[in-house]
């Protein structure tokens, strides 16, 4: 409850009210004017405005003080006077008359009876009486203004560490976005090239089915790829063109594995980076099928809800023994799933099954 702004306001506030109104109580003479009473409890009361109104509650607590004896009042009103506004004419003005309220002795003739040396002194006090609260005023708000420049310092050097940092990506995006288009790019162009040379060559029979087919299948990643190295080049946050699971069906067409497509409730207004990670799951896990459990079937199973998208893709023991040249792998394609899921804030899963499978399942939510 301390910590609350207000709560802290509240009792800062009453805390100096009371101690204003102990300064007149404790100072006040007995048998004195009831004017000067009422002016002295006027000033302290009038410290409740001075953090909207710091120049009007000096002007407030100058009677007391100069008929009365709310001398800390009117220096505290000063004081908040003189954080708010540090140099502005308001303050000079202010601290002018608390000097004149310590300087003059109420009633009249008795200040005009003192000695020069009464007066003197009286001048002397006035000043440190009007020049302290000033002092301490400017302080504060010298301390805050030293504060905000910090403050603004500290930003300023966030923003700097932020284009450094994006200076490095940048620069690490355009190697990357070099080295795809020139090594691997390359690499598939010749695979492409190669397929369509095999289906000229063998115009008819298997081999010319698979000849199209690694054709269609690399002239479709390096669209991708190109794709992807214009994002890397572009450096914006965006993924670029993404697949959905509107091309599903084509998907499972090429993908050279027995597949039950199972898909219960999906809504047609799925966010693309939710579409998109759906697709790539199924993908991922068919590329898995067809390089470790050849001639296993594939079962997809896609289901939505009012919360989410949940993709399972499970796959039966192989019946096919694989042959000795093992698939390139580099262990990343699950690990890259899994990642997808938790930035969407999404779950993400993979365990054998009893017979021998394996079972990848996944969750994204819709609202992310």
């Amino acid at each position: 409850m301390w910590n609350h702004p207000g709560v802290r306001k509240a009792a800062v506030d009453a805390a100096v009210i009371l101690i204003a109104v102990l300064d007149v109580w404790l100072v006040i003479p007995e048998g004195a004017e009831t004017y000067s009473v009422w002016l002295s409890a006027a000033s302290c009361v009038a410290l409740v405005a001075r953090r909207w109104l710091p120049f009007t509650v000096v002007l407030l607590t100058f009677p007391g003080f100069i008929a009365g004896w709310a001398q800390l009042a009117a220096m505290i009103a000063l004081g908040y006077l003189a954080t708010r506004k540090q140099m502005h004419w308001q303050t000079w003005v202010g601290a002018g008359l608390v000097w004149l309220s310590r300087f003059v002795l109420w009633p009249l003739p008795d200040f005009v009876a003192l000695t020069w040396r009464e007066h003197a002194l009286s001048a002397i006090y006035g000043v440190i009486v009007a020049g302290m609260p000033v002092a301490i005023g400017l302080l504060i708000g010298a301390r805050q203004e030293l504060a905000a420049r910090l403050a603004e310092l500290a930003a300023s050097r966030d923003r700097e560490r932020k284009l450094y940092a994006e200076t490095v990506r940048a620069d690490e995006r355009a190697r990357l976005a070099r080295e795809m288009h020139d090594v691997v790019s390359h690499d598939i162009t010749l695979i492409a090239m190669q397929a369509g040379a095999l289906a000229a060559i063998s115009p008819s029979g298997d081999a010319e089915r698979t000849a199209r087919t690694i054709r269609q299948l690399s002239t479709r990643t390096l669209e991708e790829l190109r794709a992807l190295v214009g994002v890397l080049r572009s450096g914006t946050e965006d993924d670029g063109p993404q697949p959905d699971l509107g091309d599903l069906s084509e998907l499972i067409r090429a993908a050279d594995v027995p597949v039950q497509l199972a898909v219960e409730r999906v809504p047609e207004d799925l966010p693309p980076k939710v579409s998109a990670a759906a697709y790539r799951t199924v993908q991922e896990c068919l590329t898995n099928v067809r390089k470790h459990a050849p001639g296993a079937t594939a079962f997809v199973r896609l289901c939505g809800d009012q919360d989410g998208l949940s993709v399972e893709v499970r796959n039966d023991r192989p019946d096919e023994p694989q042959d000795g040249a093992e698939f390139p792998s580099g262990g990343y394609g699950l690990t890259g799933l899994a990642e997808r899921a938790r930035l969407l804030g999404g779950t993400f899963e993979t365990t054998p099954t009893p017979d021998g499978g394996w079972r990848v399942a996944a969750r994204y939510p819709v609202a992310f």
